[in-house]
């Protein structure tokens, strides 16, 4: 008799979700990347921040209005695959699964770095490699457990920017830790002005801000494994919105109120000038396990995220069957080791050199656009697909719908256009497409085309 097969446990809470939509999204981007963001558009970058936070909570909200009317794991692949066709949803899930292994191989090669802080004799190689068999194993336990990592993981991060924010403020009106000279925020247009750079310094910004909020789509992989997906993942996507911009915008606005912006880059993280400034002279090591946690955070995410793509993926027939298979605790084991020890070949090559890792790195940003845009074309094509009375009875609907999706795809094929006018940033646009062109062809070559082809017929028939 044949054994029932086991299936993705619905064991994250609703508080697991939230934090770690946050917790991916938080990372080294703004506690280190922020730095060279405000080098490019000054205290603009605010504005930077603030516009594609909007964005990003319309595309959110085009997410969640699809994945509360179907949690499924997988989420915008499955949904690429049904509104925009077979090829849409294999190209979605191959791309994000190799834009979280290019992320979680920044993350643990990032491990190594702070890890060299405490122990500076001590090879960066081997911390990274220790960073990816303890996530590796975290993933491994229950859904639940993870879930529980993660929403610790995630609090370490939230709190520290909770409490600079404070801090920052008490010294912006009161002049806590200034000798009692309260700073003000004149800094914000004392050095050139509010923009510096014109407005062509904001618009370079942009791919360094958008690459920051990486990670808030998670929030649709995790719909396969909530207890409530309606009750859920409708909080959590309306709440992140106004997280990402107390945190992003808000933590910004204190740095660059205490400090003059030209002046972040040269002194070390803006993070650690805070706190030093009140006081704190462990400051530097404080944030430096911030920061390795925050590191730590995104890429367990990661490593969750890409397990369940490439699980999603077999089931669709186009992945190896073997990924498909789940453990008795309902994780999708074959499809997690595999994603590990892909990730182990990429911080080899990183050892053996940096120029290797960098290039790769550059992909990233072209991912998550590619990902963003597929979501917002799904759902113009989800919402086609109903009638009148269906759209009615939508729980959780897009705002402004369909002016909302129009602009947040103008916006994104905007940042794409700013990428390849910029040099530093136009290799993504090089390396990005030949990924996509390399992976259609082997859809093409495996015969992928005519299977779905096929199915699609058999449907009709029936």
């Amino acid at each position: 008799m044949e054994q029932k097969q086991p299936q993705l446990h619905r064991g994250l809470e609703e508080r697991h979700i939230s934090l770690m939509s946050l917790g991916a999204a938080i990372g080294v981007g703004l506690f280190l990347g922020s730095a060279s963001a405000i080098e490019m558009a000054g205290p603009a970058i605010l504005l930077g921040y603030a516009v594609s936070g909007a964005i990003m909570f319309f595309i959110m909200r085009a997410l969640g209005e699809m994945a509360v009317e179907h949690p499924v794991a997988g989420s915008f692949s499955r949904y690429a695959y049904q509104y925009l066709g077979p090829l849409a949803g294999y190209l979605t899930g191959w791309n994000y699964w190799f834009l979280w292994v290019v992320t979680c191989i920044a993350e643990i090669t990032a491990v190594g770095i702070y890890m060299q802080f405490w122990f500076p004799d001590t090879p960066r190689w081997a911390w990274a490699l220790a960073a990816l068999v303890l996530m590796t194993f975290i993933n491994f336990l229950a859904v639940k457990a993870y879930g529980e990592f993660e929403f610790w993981f995630a609090l370490i991060k939230i709190v520290t920017i909770v409490a600079m924010i404070i801090i920052g403020l008490g010294m912006i009106l009161f002049g806590i830790g200034n000798g009692g000279v309260a700073t003000g925020i004149h800094n914000l247009w004392g050095h050139g002005g509010f923009f510096p750079h014109g407005i062509s310094g904001v618009l370079m910004s942009l791919q360094m801000v958008m690459f920051a909020y990486l990670g808030i789509e998670m929030i649709g992989v995790t719909a396969g494994e909530v207890k409530n997906p309606q009750k859920s993942l409708t909080k959590a996507i309306n709440s992140v919105f106004w997280r990402i911009l107390i945190f992003y915008v808000g933590a910004l606005f204190v740095i660059m109120s205490i400090y003059p912006w030209n002046e972040i880059g040269e002194k070390g993280s803006p993070f650690v000038l805070t706190f030093e400034k009140i006081g704190i002279h462990a400051a530097a090591g404080i944030i430096n396990f911030v920061v390795l946690t925050a590191a730590l955070s995104s890429c367990n995410s990661g490593i969750f995220s890409t397990s369940r793509m490439l699980f999603n993926l077999a089931e669709q027939q186009e992945a190896p069957s073997a990924f498909g298979r789940l453990t008795k605790r309902g994780i999708p084991g074959a499809a997690l080791i595999a994603t590990a020890l892909v990730m182990l070949v990429g911080v080899y090559l990183n050892y053996v050199s940096e120029k290797v890792f960098q290039w790769v790195t550059s992909i990233a940003t072209f991912g998550a656009i590619w990902t963003w845009a597929v979501i917002l074309l799904s759902q113009l094509k989800f919402r086609k697909q109903l009638s009148a009375e269906q759209a009615q009875r939508l729980t959780f609907k897009l705002p402004l719908y369909p002016y909302s999706s129009y602009v947040s795809l103008a916006f994104l094929i905007g940042v794409a256009a700013l990428m390849a006018y910029f040099p530093d940033t136009r290799i993504a646009l090089i390396i990005g497409p030949a990924w996509l062109l390399l992976l259609t062809a082997v859809y093409f070559a495996k015969g992928m085309h005519r299977r779905q082809h096929g199915q699609a017929e058999e449907k009709q028939a029936g």
